[in-house]
């Protein structure tokens, strides 16, 4: 397969991927602002704002102030804001395009109708009245495209390039979301184990579509430290950090399979798995889940690039 249909297809799934981890995101943030008075409120859309990195440009353009409707339409449909909901889903048709010939005509018109319907969605600005629907629409439209790969891709290459991109994407996003609520959201070391932290792990847990797995294997038991572990080393939730990498090794053992050899990429996730498998959550918070995290980050992308180095995505 040539590289740069290897690569449409890796990074088609990585911006489909991205924009529903957005949006579910956005609707956390939103719950949040909800149930606070305005001041508490402006600091859950920051929070929001710092978690996607996009601090830095917002406040370019809004400055310090955060409102709903500044934040949410910035993140969805703002042409300032490459990393915005519509550019991922842009970029997403784009490379389906480049790909047309190797994916079902199922998974092109999901594609192509979803961009199409939130394109549509997004010409105006968002209000909160249809915030809701806007986002059910980013959510669907990913669900969709994954339920036409799933049903209509034969077992491929290509069925394996896609896999790759979703579940790099996605531990890269849980993650970012665990790493921020440690390091990031609360504003003091003395607010641990208050009820602000309780409210800030549980909607780590809706950013992750996580909070009913979590309570029916916890029984509504909300314990940091058994979220964290359920994010991290629960193999069962399919967000989890374990869970991506067991179908990253999978998809990576059938490109080896199908290719006659393994390449570097599979040394590295070789590595990662090994401290998977030796990690325990004691060990991970005695080790410090900001310094855990922020190693798992570094070798995600390191794993991602050597991907694209291998299959000759880039020089």
């Amino acid at each position: 397969m040539l590289g740069r249909s290897a690569n449409g297809i890796f990074w088609l799934f990585r911006y489909l991927e991205r924009a529903e981890n957005i949006s579910r995101l956005i609707e956390a943030g939103f719950r949040m602002a909800l149930t606070r008075d305005a001041s508490d409120a402006s600091d859950e859309w920051r929070s929001l704002i710092v978690t996607l990195g996009l601090r830095p440009g917002y406040e370019a353009r809004y400055g310090p102030e955060y409102t709903g409707s500044h934040v949410f339409n910035y993140i969805l449909r703002d042409k300032d804001n490459p990393g915005s909901v519509l550019a991922m889903t842009e970029m997403a048709r784009t490379n389906a395009r480049m790909v047309r010939g190797g994916i079902t005509r199922e998974v092109w018109e999901s594609v192509n109708d979803g961009w199409m319907k939130l394109k549509e969605a997004l010409a105006r600005p968002v209000t909160e009245t249809r915030l809701g629907d806007v986002l059910d629409l980013v959510r669907r439209q990913s669900t969709q495209v994954r339920g036409a790969m799933e049903g209509t891709m034969l077992r491929n290459e290509i069925y394996n390039f896609a896999r790759l991109g979703s579940f790099i994407e996605r531990a890269d996003n849980t993650a970012r979301i665990l790493d921020v609520k440690y390091y990031v959201l609360l504003p003091s070391i003395s607010y641990v184990g208050s009820s602000l932290d309780n409210v800030q792990w549980e909607n780590v847990l809706r950013s992750v579509a996580g909070e009913r797995a979590y309570r029916w294997l916890n029984a509504g038991r909300m314990d940091p430290r058994g979220i964290a572990e359920f994010l991290i080393l629960d193999g069962r939730f399919p967000r989890s950090l374990a869970f991506c990498y067991s179908k990253l090794r999978s998809n990576l053992a059938s490109l080896a399979r199908e290719y006659g050899s393994e390449m570097h990429c599979h040394e590295i996730l070789r590595d990662a798995d090994c401290q998977f498998h030796q990690a325990t959550i004691d060990a991970i918070f005695e080790q410090g889940l900001h310094e855990f995290i922020g190693t798992f980050i570094r070798n995600n992308t390191t794993l991602a690039m050597q991907i694209q180095r291998d299959y000759r995505f880039i020089d």
